[in-house]
């Protein structure tokens, strides 16, 4: 890439390119650069920067080709978003959050509208809002009945929003702060605007992945409890709860989950939970089938915080997550 960055965006254009933004430099500030990625040529070159440095936060492609940024920057989190224009190659500012978030999730709806969940500051936040690309505005909707930072948020194929673990609160014990993760769910209806709970996951999760599979079920996988040991498990919206899959291999957090043409999901890299050092090369291949792990050949150098894009090719597109800003393609 043409700058090394991890915890950034990476967002599918109609057009087949990658819009990479945002993210954090090696040195760990925020950066406001972004880069596109040519799967013809295989190469990025620079585009128009941010209006704001933002490190983990939120890129959606709306129904109109263009890329709504939301929030993000842990060091004093905005509440600004901004559109990216593909043709014009910039962008642009849009309507503020009604709230600054960083960590949220951020769901394309059936109606055109963006749901941003949670996020928050050291102290995650329960309320959530909408965007309304037509008005280029952020109205409030119903709170989360948990407050959450680093979860997921899933669309179904009924329309509501399988929202799921996440940090909930950060308490200061002597000089640090001491995460608490949730095992708990809760679903969003666009029609009522409110959510309510779900079935429970069968261990707490933050930093984790959650794929919508080819059966409409819910692949939930990785964790940071037991320091980044690897566990899977699968939520059934037909039944609204979730039980246990296979593991079968050893992964970490932060890592990436990608559901292949083939109902496959490429689960990749992350951390071992050790932190520094702790980066993982390994990769894995999840078959919905046998419900089971097989592994797959490794990335070619160790990532976490990376992204992973298929593109429209039918590969992947591995991204950062590295001190050298390399990239590669899994095929």
């Amino acid at each position: 890439m043409t700058v090394p960055r991890k915890a950034h965006t990476a967002t599918l254009l109609p057009n087949g390119k990658v819009l990479v933004a945002g993210g954090d430099s090696p040195t760990g500030s925020a950066l406001a650069s972004a880069e596109l990625y040519d799967p013809n040529a295989g190469t990025f070159t620079a585009t128009a920067s941010m209006t704001v440095a933002r490190d983990f936060h939120t890129a959606t492609l709306l129904s109109s080709g263009m890329v709504l940024i939301a929030g993000g920057g842990i060091l004093g989190a905005p509440a600004s978003a901004e559109l990216y224009d593909p043709g014009a190659g910039k962008f642009a500012a849009t309507g503020a959050m009604t709230a600054s978030r960083y960590s949220q999730t951020a769901t394309l709806l059936g109606n055109g509208k963006v749901l941003i969940a949670g996020g928050g500051g050291l102290y995650p936040l329960a309320s959530a809002e909408l965007y309304d690309p037509s008005a280029g505005k952020f109205t409030a909707t119903g709170a989360m009945t948990v407050s959450r930072s680093y979860h997921t948020a899933t669309l179904l194929g009924d329309g509501k929003v399988l929202v799921a673990g996440g940090t909930r609160v950060s308490d200061k014990q002597g000089a640090a702060f001491v995460e608490r993760h949730v095992a708990s769910a809760e679903l969003y209806d666009p029609t009522a605007g409110t959510f309510e709970a779900t079935g429970t996951m069968t261990v707490p999760r933050s930093y984790h992945t959650a794929t919508s599979l080819l059966d409409g079920e819910v692949l939930v996988a990785g964790d940071v409890v037991g320091g980044g040991y690897f566990s899977a498990e699968l939520y059934d919206p037909t039944v609204g709860a979730f039980v246990a899959t296979d593991n079968g291999t050893v992964q970490g957090v932060l890592q990436t989950a990608t559901l292949l043409p083939g109902g496959m999901v490429l689960v990749a890299g992350g951390n071992n939970g050790s932190g520094l050092g702790g980066d993982l090369a390994s990769a894995a291949l999840y078959d919905p089938s046998p419900g089971a792990f097989a592994p797959t050949s490794s990335m070619s150098v160790a990532r976490s915080g990376h992204t992973a894009t298929l593109l429209c090719n039918g590969k992947v597109l591995i991204a950062g997550g590295d001190p050298s800003g390399t990239a590669e393609l899994y095929e």
